[in-house]
């Protein structure tokens, strides 16, 4: 029966949940669901790559042959075999890594704040490149950290910098492979210096690494794990290689860290869906992403191609951005005076939308600066949409 003049529910929100905030870019994604819309803004990858077959294929066999283990509660660690397919993919160069370093998530944002959770008390420092990833500080900010910006130049994250703001610092977050947002990516010099100066300060480095398969020109840069397994957390998904739908990703690192995230994750959710995990492992395993990541590739760098193209073309002499070699963005600085959160306002006017740069910044935001993602745009859509873009912008220089 139904309770007749109930007293209005008094809520009293933790203050973690009171500075909860949307992601801006999720924001936008709402706006730029209609089809007149020429995107920019969405970090998503395009579904031309997803191999829908190939995953039909894996469900069905998976659920014919062990649908009851597949449907059943599963270890926190996660599926078996496909931890120690992580595991021999990413010993290379004389490293060995086991099994029992990876713990699967539900897609690298738990990896994130599975971190946050076990290294972050309020007020611990943090340091964040400049700009960040926005999911990474959005995931981080929940347990109220002090986050302390490491100077950035066009090559990236600068290794000289860290040791001027290291003192009392719980680690490093960083992306080596074509950062989202900007697109960079460290050299092979940069990220020893990096590692090593971090080992020395007996700071954690968090890799952070989901587009580094997604090179358009030869094999992805070493990785940084590989320097040196006692210092550095390396975080790997499966969203940009298959799909993002699985909420498929995961953590590598020192058995000590390892079994604290394997503690909080047991909290949060027990273990990753153990039939998504089993599908990506019957997917995988016989060499799939050998020939699946090529064809990934050479679809994003041709649009890359077409982006910069147009941008060269439409933009006006005053406006820069970066080249990258792989990944999904391309970041763009504009003169001083031009507030890239107001011209998104314009430029939604003539369908076409990107993402403002100022929150990717942990401190000191540029309000001159967006982001553009150019893998779910057509060729024509993209040159369309920057012509429009150049147009707007040579009326504001």
């Amino acid at each position: 029966m139904k309770i007749e003049n109930p007293s209005p529910i008094q809520w009293h929100f933790a203050q973690r949940a009171e500075q909860l905030q949307s992601s801006f870019i999720r924001e936008i994604l709402k706006i730029t669901q209609r089809p007149e819309v020429i995107s920019f803004a969405g970090g998503l990858p395009s579904p031309a790559t997803f191999p829908v077959e190939q995953m039909k294929a894996a469900f069905d066999q998976v659920l014919t042959l062990q649908g009851k283990v597949a449907l059943q509660y599963g270890p926190t660690d996660g599926y078996g075999p496909l931890r120690e397919w992580i595991a021999n993919s990413l010993s290379t160069g004389g490293v060995k890594i086991m099994p029992e370093q990876v713990l699967m998530t539900s897609g690298s944002q738990q990896a994130l704040d599975l971190l946050g959770k076990v290294l972050i008390d309020e007020g611990s420092r943090v340091l964040v490149e400049t700009p960040s990833y926005l999911g990474a500080l959005q995931a981080f900010s929940v347990y109220r950290p002090e986050f302390v910006s490491v100077d950035t130049d066009d090559d990236g994250l600068v290794p000289q910098s860290v040791a001027t703001v290291a003192e009392g610092a719980r680690m490093l977050y960083a992306l080596p492979n074509f950062q989202n947002p900007t697109g960079r990516s460290l050299s092979i010099a940069r990220r020893v210096e990096l590692v090593e100066t971090c080992a020395r300060l007996g700071l954690p480095l968090i890799e952070d690494d989901p587009y580094g398969a997604l090179s358009y020109r030869g094999a992805p840069a070493p990785k940084m794990l590989a320097m040196n397994p006692a210092g550095v957390i390396y975080m790997g998904s499966f969203s940009k290689v298959l799909t993002p739908g699985i909420r498929l990703g995961y953590v590598v690192a020192p058995l000590p860290l390892l079994r604290r995230l394997e503690l909080a994750k047991q909290a949060a959710d027990l273990h990753t869906a153990q039939l998504t995990q089993m599908v990506v492992y019957q997917v995988i395993k016989d060499g799939f992403l050998d020939t699946h990541i090529p064809t990934i590739s050479a679809l994003y760098g041709n649009q890359c191609q077409v982006m910069l193209d147009a941008m060269a073309e439409h933009f006006p002499a005053s406006v820069s951005w970066t080249k990258p070699e792989g990944g999904m963005f391309i970041w763009v600085t504009l003169p001083k005076h031009i507030d890239s959160m107001k011209l998104l306002d314009e430029a939604l006017a003539q369908h076409v939308a990107f993402v403002p740069g100022a929150p990717f910044y942990a401190n000191a935001p540029e309000s001159n600066t967006l982001r553009l993602s150019f893998v779910t745009v057509p060729p024509e859509k993209i040159r369309e949409g920057i012509a429009k873009l150049g147009k707007l912008l040579a009326t504001k220089v």
